[in-house]
C-alpha cells in the first residue's frame, strides 16, 4: 500500500491561477473573494446527475480495459481557514486522494482527477504504478487540457476528455486481466 506521503511527489499540477503565487495579504484577500463568489449551485448545475452519470460511465468503460482505479472529484471552493493558510489546489488534491483512500489499491494504480471550481484548477494525483504508466509530460498535457476546457466553460467535456486520456494510458500500460476486481467506486465525488 502506498501512503499519502508517497503520492506527494506524484501530483501533476494544473495551470497556475493568476495571483495564486501571491502570498501577500492582498493576494490572499483576492483569492478569498474568488472562493466566496464561487457558487455550489453553479457546480451542481454544471455537474448534475446527467453529467456525473456520463463521467462515471467513462470511468467504468476505461476500467474494463485496465487495472487502474480512477476517481473524479469536484469542489466549489475552500473554507476561509484553508484559504488564509494558503492551501493550494495541489495540496487539497493530495488531501482528497488520502481521505478517499484512492491510494489503497492492490497494485498502486489509483488516480484522482480533482477540479477546484473557484480556481478553475485541475490536479491529477496518481499512485506509484499509475504514475509510471504515462510520461510526466503526458500527465501535464491532460491536466492543462482539462484546465483550459474549464476556463472556456466546457467543464464536463474537459473532464470526460481527461478521463478518456487517463484510461488510454492505463489501458496501454496495465491492461485488464480476467477477474480483475473493481477496488474503488466509479462514483464521482462532490465535496
Amino acid at each position: 500500500m502506498a501512503s499519502a506521503e508517497a503520492a506527494v511527489a506524484l501530483a501533476v499540477e494544473g495551470l497556475p491561477v493568476a495571483g495564486d503565487g501571491d502570498r501577500s495579504t492582498w493576494g490572499k484577500i483576492r483569492r478569498v473573494w474568488r472562493h466566496r463568489l464561487a457558487s455550489e449551485r453553479q457546480v451542481v448545475a454544471t455537474f448534475d446527475a446527467t453529467a456525473f452519470a456520463r463521467i462515471e460511465e467513462a470511468i467504468a468503460e476505461g476500467e474494463r480495459r485496465h487495472r487502474g482505479e480512477v476517481r473524479f472529484a469536484v469542489e466549489a471552493d475552500l473554507d476561509l481557514y484553508s484559504l488564509w493558510a494558503g492551501l493550494t489546489p495541489r495540496e487539497r488534491a493530495l488531501q482528497v486522494f488520502a481521505e478517499q483512500g484512492i491510494w489503497d489499491t492492490e497494485e498502486n494504480t489509483g488516480v484522482l482527477i480533482y477540479l477546484l471550481w473557484a480556481d478553475h484548477a485541475v490536479e491529477i494525483v496518481a499512485d506509484r504504478t499509475a504514475h509510471r504508466c504515462l510520461p510526466a509530460e503526458r500527465w501535464q498535457e491532460i491536466c492543462i487540457g482539462m484546465a483550459e476546457a474549464c476556463r472556456e466553460g466546457r467543464h464536463v467535456e474537459g473532464v470526460l476528455a481527461g478521463v478518456q486520456a487517463v484510461n488510454a494510458g492505463l489501458a496501454a500500460a496495465v491492461p485488464a486481466g480476467a477477474g480483475d476486481p473493481d477496488e474503488l467506486p466509479n462514483r464521482s465525488i462532490r465535496l
